[in-house]
């Protein structure tokens, strides 16, 4: 090979290598570096835990967890230990702070009330607890029926919407004892009511029928009905009134005409006209009783 060729190509290689190291650092320098994923080792739920739950050893277990941690996220298994669950935890699913109970509160049905708010306990029978389809979680209406004070006791009972979308914290079985002191089955539906609303309640369960009525969790509108009384539903005073039908044989009962003053002047004569064709004829009468 002739060695001018030999040089030519020699250099051409050596400039094309330099050229592609200057591009490969250019292009490095703008490339951030890949970051090395975080490791760390978070606490999740081994199975469901339900609100109320009081979290014992086998309930929690350890994990890797790659990437960010979530926020709230704990890492201290004895640290949950005793602590009431508020909010639903699935299986591994971290168990976050926001999911617990404050420290020392344990747990039950007092760890799910929230700050301001009261559990208010409501003995109902299977009907009036809508047949079982209450659960936790869902809104209802509170209705009462029962004599209104100083109201007509002709008018009959009156029902009335005491309170409107109310959450049910729980629904369940409680164990009571009757007169004869033997056990017996009593529903009890706890609602979440305000203070306020836990005082209407109280007196309301005491003096009156509840009835519980379901609705859409997503209708949050506040309704005023007027309420409804018996009376109105047989048409009493409320009703619009309907007129009694009338007999084509009932006799109507009117009183009696004065009898008029005998007349003192000539008796009226009535007179018929009868046209047949060309004839025409007349007749004159009076009233029976009267002379012409």
């Amino acid at each position: 090979m002739n060695r001018r060729v030999l040089i030519i190509l020699s250099c051409a290689f050596v400039l094309s290598a330099c050229a592609s190291f200057l591009v490969y650092r250019a292009i490095s320098a703008r490339v951030p570096a890949a970051r090395p994923l975080q490791t760390a080792q978070v606490v999740v739920a081994a199975h469901d835990l339900m609100p109320g739950a009081v979290i014992l050893g086998n309930d929690l277990k350890m994990t890797a967890w790659l990437g960010p941690l979530p926020a709230g996220a704990l890492v201290n298994r004895d640290a949950l230990l005793n602590r009431g669950v508020v909010s639903p935890i699935y299986p591994g699913e971290p168990v976050t702070e926001n999911r617990l109970s404050p420290k020392g509160s344990a747990g039950g049905l007092a760890a799910t009330i929230p700050a301001g708010m009261r559990a208010c306990a409501v003995r109902v029978n299977e009907v009036v607890g809508l047949a079982g389809f209450v659960v936790p979680g869902m809104r209802v209406d509170v209705l009462i029926a029962g004599l209104p004070p100083g109201g007509n006791a002709a008018d009959g009972p009156k029902v009335r919407t005491l309170l409107q979308n109310i959450e049910v914290l729980s629904a369940g079985t409680n164990f009571q004892r009757d007169q004869a002191s033997k056990p017996e089955q009593a529903q009890v539906v706890n609602l979440l009511v305000t203070p306020a609303q836990a005082e209407i309640l109280s007196l309301a369960s005491n003096e009156t029928h509840i009835q519980l009525v379901l609705r859409n969790p997503m209708d949050t509108q506040i309704s005023k009905p007027p309420g409804t009384m018996m009376s109105d539903l047989f048409g009493g005073a409320g009703a619009p009134a309907v007129p009694p039908a009338r007999s084509q044989n009932a006799l109507v009962a009117r009183p009696a005409a004065t009898p008029a003053p005998a007349a003192t002047s000539a008796p009226n004569l009535y007179t018929v006209e009868v046209t047949n064709g060309s004839v025409h004829t007349q007749a004159k009468f009076s009233r029976p009783g009267e002379q012409p």
